[in-house]
Order: C-alpha cells, then structure tokens, then sequence
C-alpha cells in the first residue's frame, strides 16, 4: 500500500515538474515576444519623401564613425569595482593606456590617484526626428506662359552648411556629445553628425511636374534628430591597496541635456504649385 502511495506521489510531482516548465518557457516566449514587439514599434522608418543624397552630394562630408571603444582587460576589471556605469570613452581610453604593476608581497601600500571630474554616463529619455529641421534649399520654377506641364527636380543652388548642438551649457561639452551620438546613432540606425554640408550643384533625379498657368516650388530641408536624457557626472579616483586596484566615485551628479543632431546626407522634399508667386 506505501509502495502505491510513493509511486502516486512521484507521479504527480513529475507532472507539476513539467507543468513548471512549461508554464517558464511560455513566460519567456511571451517576454520575447513583448521585446521583439517594442523594437518593431520603436524603429523609426524614413518617410517616402526623404532622400539620401550621398552619392549626389557634391561635399564629400567625412563619415562619423564612433564605434563602441572595447575596454582591455584591465579596464574590464577596474569597471567592475564600481557601481556607477562607465560609458565615456574618453575616460575608458586612458583606462586602456593605463597599467599597474602590483606584487603579492606590496602589503601596507596604499594609494589614491585622482583622475578628475568626468562625465561618465549617458542615458537616453526621449528621441524624436524632425523632417523639416533646416531649410537646405528652395527651387522655383514658372510654368505660368507654358501650355505643357513642366517637368523639373531639385538642385542645389548654393552650399548650405547645416549644424547642431547641445540645448544647453554643460560642462565636458564634446565628451557628451559623443555618447549622445553613439546612442542616437544605435537607436535610429542612421548616419548623424553635428555638422553636415550640403553641397553647391548637388542634384536628384525625382521629377515633379508643373501644370501650365502654374508656378512651382520645390523646398529641401534637412533632418535632424532631437536627443534627450541626463548626463551622469562624477569625480573618479584609482585607490590602490596592496596587490588591489578599484575605481572610487564620489560626489556623483547628474544634469539633463538635451541635443539636435542632423542627418548626414538627407534631405526633406516638399513641393507646392500656385497660382500666384510666394
């Protein structure tokens, strides 16, 4: 009677077992699910009526390659000794270029290294595109005495020089101008640069057609991205201890920022026809 009773027990615990494990499985489906949903609905998707204009672009603006700078190894170690997230590159460069030459035998020695006030973080809150960000150039064309439609496309008149910028002062300026670019970049997956030409002559095959009696014009802008989060700041020391090395951050701050940062080698198109000139 035991033994039966035993075996009923060991039966219906495999079978909560496996209902467990099912039930896991189905929560992480159902999470990636959820992860692969919101990556569809955050990417942002580039409206019909802007254009890439890298191989017509009469400037050849320099690519804005920022990759990730990989930390050595012994930044790898340093950076797990703190809390506070490290993302500068700047900072995780002299880190790299850094090394420390410890003994088992060095008991007693003891030292602090100040290494400055860095910015040392960025994290994103908020990142929007707009189309229209800077007027790049206007084409007109008069089809009033025509009897025809007319057909015309966008050229450059003039070279016009597009800029961003932070919204506001901050210290370390440049420094986080790199990390936002680095996470604007990676989250819209497009090319952004705080400066970007476009140049004198720079033409585009797409033809817009103007009715007779009919004035056209054809506005270009260029497109930027508008970043947003908080910029985390503190002072980081080397402390020394023995055959130990950590990081030490201390009087940690943090400051929202905000940033306009143009989409290298785009451009917005609009085109209107009127009766009467504008």
């Amino acid at each position: 009677m035991k033994e039966v009773t035993i075996v009923k027990v060991l039966k219906l615990s495999v079978i909560i077992i496996t209902m467990f494990v099912l039930a896991m499985f189905s929560t992480q489906e159902s999470i990636s699910a959820d992860i692969t949903k919101q990556t569809k609905i955050n990417k942002i998707k580039v409206p019909e009526y802007v254009m890439d204009i890298t191989k017509e672009n009469t400037y050849p603006n320099p690519t804005q390659d920022l990759p990730y700078l990989q930390p050595s190894d012994l930044s790898k170690k340093l950076l797990k000794t703190t809390d506070v997230p490290i993302q500068n590159p700047d900072l995780i460069r002299i880190l790299n270029e850094s090394s420390i030459n410890t003994t088992p035998t060095a008991i007693g020695y003891r030292a602090t290294i100040y290494l400055g006030q860095w910015p040392l973080s960025y994290e994103s809150t908020e990142t929007n595109i707009n189309w229209e960000y800077k007027p790049a150039n206007t084409n007109k064309f008069d089809n009033r005495g025509g009897k025809s439609p007319l057909k015309i496309h966008y050229q450059q008149e003039g070279e016009t020089v597009i800029k961003g910028g932070l919204t506001s002062r901050i210290n370390n300026a440049d420094e986080v101008q790199k990390m936002m670019m680095l996470t604007a970049m990676k989250k819209t997956e497009l090319p952004l640069a705080f400066e970007t030409v476009i140049g004198q002559g720079t033409k585009k095959d797409q033809v817009y057609n103007i009715a007779p009696k009919k004035l056209g014009y054809l506005y270009a802008y260029a497109p930027a991205v508008n970043e947003k989060g908080k910029v985390t700041f503190g002072e980081v020391y080397l402390e020394l201890k023995g055959s130990k090395a950590k990081l030490s951050i201390k009087n940690v701050t943090q400051q929202g920022i905000g940033a306009w940062i143009p989409v290298q080698d785009h451009l917005s198109f609009k085109f209107i026809t009127t009766d009467t000139p504008k």
